[in-house]
Parts: structure tokens; C-alpha cells; sequence
């Protein structure tokens, strides 16, 4: 049985990546900071992911094959608000990692999971993206996320690591926190649906076109890549097709009885947003055989099913 470490394992990711992974057969622990509900009843280990000396220490007595690194600040938005804590947790918490793993004698297999906001700013030309397109990071998340993976193949070619590393575009799902576009759309549409009076939903930009996959079909094209990516390498992980914002609220507003009107809110646009980022993921097929299988309706229904169930048991 092989061994699967996820480091950032109580995150919104997290949990879907553990289920896919033990219906695989691998034998799996997970790292938490202790401040996520952790009580499903898997192998928790505390970690804090700036703690050098304890990611070393659980790297080897864990004795892995294979280290899925999840732990971040995953909020553009949030990242204008705090740059520093996104720095601190993306950039340096990836170094502590690579630090811990060089002074191994046989490391695992690490998967670096990075973001499509390290493309930044393109045109409509550009895409699909390949892995080759330049980067233009937009945003202090972004930023952050293209230094970690730089390291990583750094470290990789230095060192003769054997790290891959993914750039995945919006996956979305049931139970995605608030401040990510969908979830935020379902948790308003759930409490607008038992409010009184007018019922009116605060929105961003809707006219950007964004690259959406079920978290059901990534962290599958995740254990894929542990299995089959080649190393050294980044992939994209996507759908491969873009909607528009607008058109994704479309399609939620159709599924629920509530008239509901749309309300442009100032804090939600950001500073510098792009118009469109959509994956092309040939490498990514051609290297594990990966296909997207969720319907994105399927993954709108049941994100709005979550949050209406959430909403009733406030």
C-alpha cells in the first residue's frame, strides 16, 4: 500500500482529495493548523507549515511515497487585504517543505498545487493557456503561488527532487467557503430564499469568463499526476471550456423560485481582474488518460443543495 501525505488535508480540497485517495487504496495522513473541524476519522497530524523542524520530523517517521502540498492562502481577494500572511504561508511554507525533503535520503514524490492566477493578465489570443505562456501574476496570491512553484522546479532540477506541480484553474463544489464565486452566489441565493421582502443579490465583475471543474474531477486529475505526471514538469488542471460569471448565476438563479434581483457591490471587484482564463489541458490528457466527468449543472445543483442545507441549520 502506498503512503499519501496532504499537507492543508482540512481544507475545502483537502477532503476530496482524502476520499480519493483512500477509495484508491492508499494508506493517508493529513496535516491541520487545528483551527478546521477535523472530525472526520482519518489520520489527523497539527502542523504549522512555517514549522521547519516538525515538517522534517513527520516526513520521516510518516516514511511516505507521496506528499500532496494543498497548505495555502487560496483567496485572491484576500490576499490585496493581507500580503504579508500570503507571502509567509504560500511562499515560505513551500520553502520549509523543499528544505525538509532536500535533507531527506529517500524523499517522496511531492505534487505542488499552484494556481491559473499566475498567468495573469492575458488576451483572448492567448488562450487556451498553455503551460508555456508567459506569466503576468496580477495579484499577491498570484504572486506568491508562481514564487512557490519556481522553487519547487528549482529545487527539482538542484537537488534531483522528484516534484511535479499543477497550475489548476476555478474548481468549484459543495463545500467551498464563502468568498470564492459560486459558493458565494449559492449562500445568497439559500438565504435569500427563506428572507422576507425584496430579495436582492450582492455581485463583482460578472462579465469575466472563467475555466470552472467540479473539486470531484480535480482531485482526481490530482492523484493522476502523483501516479503518472511526469516530474520536473507543470501541468494545467482544467476543463478546458470558459463561462462567463454571468452566465454561471444564469444557470443558479433558473434553479431557484426566488425573485431575486442583482446588486453590484464596489468591495467585491478587485483591483486588477482579467477577462478571461480558460486551460488548455492536452498535457494533462495525454499524460494520465484524465477526462472531466461532472456535468458543471450536476456541480451547481449540488453546491446549491449544500448551502441551502447550511442556511436551514443556522
Amino acid at each position: 500500500m502506498k503512503k499519501a501525505l496532504i499537507i492543508g488535508g482540512s481544507g475545502f480540497v483537502g477532503g476530496y482529495l482524502a476520499a480519493e485517495l483512500l477509495d484508491a487504496g492508499y494508506g493517508l495522513t493529513l496535516t491541520t493548523t487545528g483551527e478546521t473541524d477535523t472530525n472526520i476519522d482519518w489520520n489527523w497530524v497539527k502542523l504549522d507549515i512555517l514549522d521547519g523542524e516538525a515538517i522534517g520530523r513527520l516526513l520521516r517517521e510518516g516514511a511516505y511515497d507521496c506528499v500532496f502540498h494543498l497548505a495555502a492562502q487560496s483567496s485572491a481577494a484576500v490576499s490585496w487585504k493581507k500580503p504579508a500572511l500570503t507571502i509567509d504561508v504560500n511562499v515560505q511554507g513551500t520553502l520549509r517543505l523543499l528544505e525538509a525533503l532536500r535533507g531527506m535520503e529517500k524523499p517522496p514524490r511531492l505534487l505542488l498545487i499552484g494556481s491559473s492566477e499566475e498567468y495573469g493578465a492575458v488576451t483572448p489570443a492567448q488562450c487556451p493557456l498553455r503551460e508555456d505562456t508567459p506569466c503576468h501574476p496580477g495579484n499577491p496570491y498570484a504572486v506568491s503561488k508562481l514564487c512557490a512553484e519556481e522553487l519547487s522546479l528549482l529545487y527539482a532540477k538542484a537537488y534531483g527532487l522528484d516534484i511535479l506541480c499543477t497550475r489548476s484553474f476555478n474548481h468549484v463544489g459543495p463545500r467551498q467557503k464563502e468568498g470564492f464565486v459560486l459558493s458565494d452566489f449559492c449562500r445568497q441565493i439559500a438565504l435569500l430564499e427563506r428572507s422576507e421582502g425584496e430579495k436582492t443579490l450582492s455581485v463583482g465583475n460578472l462579465s469575466a469568463k472563467r475555466d470552472f471543474s467540479d473539486v470531484r474531477d480535480v482531485v482526481r486529475a490530482y492523484r493522476l499526476l502523483m501516479e503518472k505526471g511526469q516530474s520536473g514538469r507543470v501541468y494545467n488542471v482544467g476543463s478546458g471550456r470558459a463561462i462567463a460569471v454571468y452566465e454561471l448565476l444564469e444557470r443558479l438563479l433558473a434553479l431557484s423560485e426566488a425573485d431575486i434581483k442583482i446588486s453590484t457591490d464596489p468591495e467585491k471587484l478587485r483591483p486588477v481582474d482579467v477577462p478571461l482564463h480558460v486551460a488548455d489541458v492536452s498535457a494533462l490528457r495525454a499524460d494520465t488518460l484524465w477526462e472531466n466527468e461532472i456535468p458543471l449543472e450536476t456541480t451547481l445543483r449540488d453546491t446549491l443543495a449544500y448551502w441551502r442545507a447550511q442556511v436551514q441549520g443556522e
